[in-house]
């Protein structure tokens, strides 16, 4: 048993790691798009939201189950948003795909906004992977 203790601690060391480095995406991720956002202010960016409003939102299926969640958005030269980097819901460990706006429709779900695709989550997760660092 006690040879067996120090593989243990260096396989926490491991995990926290990664963790970490994949906290550290995170966190920079949300910020960039946090910096777009206070950027946009309250001009519409894509089907009649701000930016601030997409970054909040799901991705739902047309049956209602979450895809993911936005983590970014990405906009052309005029300021339109073009792309949005979710988060696929339940993925261990966080996986992100870029999805175009073309196809979604904004959904009222009480005091939340969401987005409504034809994908499913067949579809999100043969996406390839976004390249996040």
């Amino acid at each position: 048993m006690i040879k067996f203790a120090p593989l243990l601690i260096g396989s926490s060391l491991a995990l926290s790691a990664c963790d970490s480095q994949e906290d550290q995406v995170e966190d920079r991720i949300e910020e960039q798009a946090e910096q777009s956002a206070r950027e946009s202010g309250d001009t519409p960016v894509a089907l009649g939201l701000t930016e601030r409003q997409l970054l909040v939102a799901e991705i739902l299926a047309a049956d209602g189950t979450e895809l993911g969640d936005v983590e970014a958005v990405t906009k052309d030269a005029e300021g339109n948003a073009t792309a949005l980097l979710i988060e696929i819901e339940d993925s261990n460990p966080d996986r992100y795909v870029t999805i175009p706006i073309d196809g979604l429709t904004a959904r009222t779900r009480g005091n939340d906004t969401d987005l409504s695709s034809g994908m499913t989550m067949e579809d999100i997760d043969s996406l390839p992977d976004a390249q996040v660092q």
